[in-house]
C-alpha cells in the first residue's frame, strides 16, 4: 500500500509537470510560431487539457486505422496526425488558433519540452505511458499460450567483453549492473571468428552458418567478379539465402528487428536480408501509439547531431590523438543509428512482449559501433551512447515485469571493436597505395577502403610516436615519400628466411597510375574490413598460388610483409601448402609448423585454426592481410579510416560477450566463433521449451 501512494504521488506530480511545463511551452511558442495563437494564459491551460483529452481517447484510434499510412510515410503521417489532433482541439478552446507551418512545428516544441522536462526532472519518460499500454492490452493475451517461455536477444553492435564491464563499473549501465548485483545474470566471453564483422557473426549466430563470408566485402571470380558487400541491398538476401536452412535462431515464431540478416524469422523491420519484405507489422503500433513519440524522437535526433558538433569541439580542443574528421552527412547517419533505430527497436520489442504472440526475438542496437568508430572505442561520446542503449534494456526490463507472458531477456555482442590509429595515418598511405607501389605500372586496380566517402571521411593527420617506430609524419605525408620507403625496403634483404630463400633479386618498383574502374573490369582489386585486407586478381580464374604470385609479381610479396605496418600475409603455396608469412617468420599451416619467428604469436592461440577454416573457403582472396597488433596497447591499424575497427585479428574486435540469465545451463568451456554462440543459444531454448530444469 505505501508504495502504490508513492507511485501514485510519483504520477501526480509528473503529471502536474508536464501540463505546466506544456503551458509555458504553448505561451512561448505563440510569440514565434507563425500561425499559432494563444489570447492568454487561461486559453493555455484549457488548450493543453483538451489536447490531453483528444489524445487519451481519439489519437489510439486514429493511429490504429491510419498505422499503414504512418508506417510507409516513415512517420511523415504521426506528424500531420498530431497537426489534425491540435487543429481539432482549437475548435474546442475560444482563443486558441492553429494553422499552416505551425500543425507541425507545434507538436514537436511540445515534445521538446517533455523531453526537456523529464530529462531535468530525471524521470522516466514512458513508464507510464508503458503501464497504460499494458493495462489496454492484456485483454488481448487472455487467448495467448502464456506459459511457453519467450526470449529477447539484445546484441551491442561491436561491444568488447572488456569495454562492457568497464562501462559497468564505471555507472554508464545500471541496469545491467543491477541485474549483475541481483545475480540474475551472469557474462562470458566468446571468440569470434577471424572475420570479426557482422555480416560474419549474424549469420553464425542466427542462421548456424558463416562459411565463405570471408570478410564484410569480398569478390568472387566464379561470379564475373562480382565483388559482394554484406549491408548490399541485393547481396544481403542473397547471402542469407546461402546460409539458411531454415533452421535459424528465429525460425520458430520469432522476430527480427534491426538486423542484417533474419534467422528465419517472418516477422521482420529493418533487416537487410528482407528488406522490403514484411516491413509492415502490428509492432509498429507501439511506437505509434504515443502521440508524441515520433516528434519526440525527432527532437532526440536533432539532439543527437549537436552531440556530435560538440563531440568534435571538445576532441578538438582537448588534443584527442587519433582522432578523424567526420563529415556533415555523418551527423545524420549517426544519429540514424544511435537514435531513430534505437527508438524504433525498443518500441517494437515492446510490442513484441505486450502481444505475447513472438516466441524469440533479436534486435541489434548499432549505435554504439557507429559511435565508436569514428570517436573512439572508450571515449565519453560511445560511453554515453551505451548509457542511452541501457536505458532501453530498463524499460523492456519493466515490461517483462508486469507482463503476462514471461520472457528471459539476453544481452550480447557479435564483435568487439580494437582501438588505434589508422594505417594512413601512420604512414601517410594507404593499403591500395601500398599495392600500387608493388605492382606493373599498366595494372589497374579497383580499391574499396571507404577512404573517399561522405560517412567515412578523410582522417586527420596523426602525430607519430617515434618510440613506437612510426614513421615520422614530415616523411610520410605524401605517397612519393612512401615511395621511396618502399624502393628502400625493396633493395634490402628480407629477415624471413622463407622469402630470402625464394628471391635472390628484386626489381624496383614502378610508379602506377591510379585507376578509377569498377571491381568487375580491374585486373587488382584491393578491399578492407578494418585492419583485414583482401587482395584479388581478377584474370586468374581461381586463387592464386604463392608461386605463381611471385613469378608475376616480383615485388609484392616481400614489399607488402616487410611494411612495418603489416602483421602477416596468409597465401596458398602450390609446393608448400598455405603460408602465413610475417617480417621474420613463416607459418605452415598444414603441418603446424614455422620458421623464423613465429607470425601469429601475438594473435592468440586459435589464431592458426581460424586462418585455417578460413583457408577453406570459396572466395578467399589470393592474399589475406592483416595489420600489426601491439599487444601491449592492445592497437592494431585500420585499413579503413577508421579508429575504431574490426574484421581482422588483434585486439579486443575479436572479444565479444554473451550476457545470458544465471539459471541457463550453459558450462564454461570456451565458446569459439559465431556458428557455437547459436548452437549454445539453439541448445538452451530448445532445453526450456522441451520442459527442461
Amino acid at each position: 500500500m505505501e508504495n502504490n501512494g508513492k507511485n501514485y504521488l510519483l504520477w501526480i506530480g509528473r503529471t502536474f509537470a508536464l501540463w505546466a511545463s506544456e503551458v509555458v511551452g504553448f505561451m512561448i511558442m505563440a510569440l514565434f510560431v507563425p500561425g499559432l495563437t494563444i489570447e492568454n494564459w487561461k486559453t493555455a491551460m484549457i488548450a493543453v487539457a483538451v489536447i490531453g483529452i483528444l489524445n487519451a481517447f481519439l489519437w489510439p484510434i486514429l493511429s490504429y486505422y491510419t498505422l499503414r499510412l504512418i508506417v510507409f510515410t516513415f512517420g511523415v503521417g504521426a506528424l500531420l496526425l498530431n497537426g489534425f489532433m491540435m487543429w481539432l482541439a482549437s475548435q474546442f478552446v475560444p482563443g486558441m488558433i492553429i494553422g499552416g507551418w505551425a500543425l507541425i512545428l507545434t507538436p514537436l516544441g511540445i515534445a521538446a519540452i517533455n523531453v526537456l522536462v523529464l530529462t531535468v526532472l530525471s524521470i522516466d519518460e514512458e513508464s507510464s505511458y508503458y503501464r497504460a499500454v499494458l493495462r489496454r492490452n492484456l485483454k488481448r493475451q487472455k487467448n495467448i499460450q502464456t506459459n511457453k517461455k519467450g526470449f529477447i536477444f539484445l546484441e551491442i553492435d561491436g561491444l568488447a567483453e572488456s569495454t562492457l564491464k568497464k562501462a559497468i563499473n564505471l555507472g554508464y549501465m545500471p541496469t545491467l549492473k543491477s541485474w549483475l548485483e541481483a545475480g540474475t545474470h551472469r557474462i562470458m566471453g566468446w571468440e569470434t571468428d577471424l572475420s570479426s564483422q557482422t555480416g560474419a557473426s549474424q549469420a553464425g549466430i542466427l542462421h548456424g552458418n558463416n562459411r565463405d563470408l570471408p570478410a564484410f566485402r569480398w569478390v568472387e571470380k566464379e561470379n564475373n567478379n562480382k565483388l559482394r558487400v554484406s549491408t548490399g541491398l541485393f547481396d544481403a538476401p542473397l547471402i542469407e539465402k546461402r546460409v539458411s536452412n531454415g533452421k535459424g535462431l528465429l525460425s520458430e515464431n520469432g522476430a527480427s528487428r534491426s538486423n542484417l540478416f533474419s534467422g528465419d524469422a517472418g516477422n521482420t523491420i529493418f533487416t537487410y536480408s528482407k528488406f522490403g519484405k514484411n516491413f509492415y507489422t502490428r509492432a509498429w503500433y507501439f511506437f505509434y501509439s504515443n502521440p508524441y513519440n515520433f516528434a519526440r524522437t525527432l527532437v532526440l535526433f536533432v539532439g543527437d547531431m549537436l552531440l556530435e558538433l560538440a563531440s568534435r569541439l571538445r576532441q578538438i580542443l582537448k588534443n584527442v590523438k587519433p582522432r578523424m574528421n567526420r563529415s556533415l552527412i555523418y551527423l545524420a547517419i549517426r544519429a540514424t543509428a544511435n537514435v531513430f533505430l534505437r527508438e524504433v527497436t525498443t518500441y517494437t520489442l515492446v510490442g513484441d512482449m505486450i502481444e505475447g504472440r513472438v516466441d524469440a526475438a533479436y534486435a541489434t542496437y548499432v549505435g554504439y559501433d557507429e559511435i565508436a568508430h569514428h570517436s573512439g572505442v572508450e571515449d565519453f561520446d560511445a560511453f554515453y551512447a551505451l548509457k542511452r542503449i541501457d536505458r532501453q534494456f530498463k524499460r523492456l526490463e519493466d515490461v517483462r515485469k508486469n507482463n503476462s507472458r514471461p520472457y528471459d531477456l539476453v544481452v550480447l555482442s557479435d564483435h568487439g571493436q580494437s582501438k588505434g590509429a589508422t594505417f594512413k595515418q601512420r604512414y601517410g598511405i594507404t593499403l591500395e597505395d601500398l599495392v600500387r607501389e608493388l605492382l606493373p605500372e599498366d595494372i589497374t586496380i579497383h580499391s574499396d577502403l571507404y577512404t573517399n566517402v561522405d560517412h567515412f571521411s578523410q582522417a586527420v593527420k596523426y602525430p607519430l610516436d617515434e618510440s613506437k617506430e612510426f614513421i615520422n609524419q614530415k616523411t610520410a605525408n605524401t605517397v612519393e615519400n612512401s615511395k621511396e620507403f618502399g624502393r628502400s625496403i625493396m633493395a634490402s634483404f628480407t629477415e624471413n628466411p622463407f622469402i630470402r630463400r625464394t628471391f635472390k633479386s628484386m626489381n624496383k618498383p614502378s610508379k602506377v597510375k591510379t585507376n578509377n574502374i569498377s571491381p568487375e573490369e580491374a585486373q587488382t582489386v584491393v578491399l578492407a574490413s578494418g585492419n583485414l585486407g583482401l587482395i584479388y586478381f581478377n584474370e586468374w580464374s581461381g586463387r592464386m598460388t604463392y608461386e605463381e604470385l611471385n613469378e608475376a609479381f616480383p615485388n609484392l610479396i616481400p614489399g607488402i610483409v616487410q611494411h612495418r605496418g603489416i602483421g602477416f600475409i596468409m597465401v596458398r603455396s602450390k609446393e608448400h601448402g598455405t603460408l602465413v608469412i610475417g617480417s621474420k617468420g613463416t607459418y605452415y599451416l598444414d603441418n603446424d609448423k614455422f620458421e623464423g619467428e613465429n607470425p601469429l604469436k601475438n594473435f592468440g592461440p586459435n589464431a592458426a585454426s581460424h586462418l585455417k577454416r578460413t583457408d577453406g573457403f570459396k572466395y578467399v582472396p589470393d592474399i589475406l592481410v592483416n595489420s600489426f597488433y601491439d599487444p601491449e596497447t592492445g592497437e592494431v591499424a585500420a585499413f579503413e579510416e577508421l579508429i575504431g575497427s574490426h574484421g581482422g585479428m588483434g585486439g579486443n574486435q575479436s572479444r565479444p560477450f554473451l550476457m545470458h540469465p544465471s539459471q541457463w545451463n550453459i558450462d564454461e568451456e570456451p565458446i569459439v566463433g559465431a556458428e557455437s554462440v547459436y548452437k549454445t543459444l539453439k541448445t538452451e531454448i530448445d532445453r526450456i521449451w522441451s520442459g527442461g530444469s
